[in-house]
């Protein structure tokens, strides 16, 4: 049996990301449209879901996002969540590039939250913002599931160890112990 040891000083945040880093977490991008119709998005593992009834889930966003502001100001957005072989959007969709949505195949069918990235995603789920919260330098933003689309079977695209991988594919659906 291992054993550890009571921190009674503050978390440094460096160690609290070390930490949080052996946490694999599946890979989504968040997308939004600002006031003047604009794509925004970025790349988030802080998704999961909140209750099913109403279904809802919460995602985590940078305060000085614009993606945020997009969210807020519209009171809606999607949440991608990516394939496997999506791992060069989420690098893209995690930088500061601003050509982002120039780089992917996107679009907005009407009455949906935000962009779906349908080449990349296994389902996109659209939510109308419900509520948030900040905390620290994030805002969690609970999201009401008004629509989902399944797009794909392909495994998903996880993070963890600070680095993109595809789900086992002995994990998946249909495996055995899956």
């Amino acid at each position: 049996m291992t054993t550890g040891t009571t921190v009674a000083h503050a978390v440094e945040p460096d160690g609290f990301r070390a930490v949080m880093a052996t946490l694999p977490a599946a890979v989504a991008i968040v997308t939004a449209a600002a006031a003047d119709g604009r794509p925004w998005g970025m790349t988030c593992s802080s998704v999961c879901s909140v209750t099913l009834t109403p279904p809802t889930l919460l995602v985590c966003l940078r305060t000085a996002s614009p993606t945020l502001a997009a969210v807020v100001s519209g009171r809606a957005f999607s949440v991608n969540l990516l394939c496997a072989r999506a791992y060069p959007v989420a690098e893209l969709f995690a930088s500061a590039a601003a050509d982002r949505f120039d780089r992917v195949r996107w679009r907005r069918p009407p009455g949906t939250g935000g962009p779906h990235l349908a080449d990349d995603a296994r389902a996109v789920l659209d939510c109308r913002l419900s509520e948030s919260a900040e905390v620290g330098d994030h805002v969690v933003v609970f999201g009401q599931v008004r629509a989902i689309r399944r797009l794909s079977d392909e495994p998903p695209l996880m993070y963890g160890y600070r680095r993109y991988a595809p789900w086992p594919a002995d994990r998946g659906p249909g495996a055995a112990g899956g």
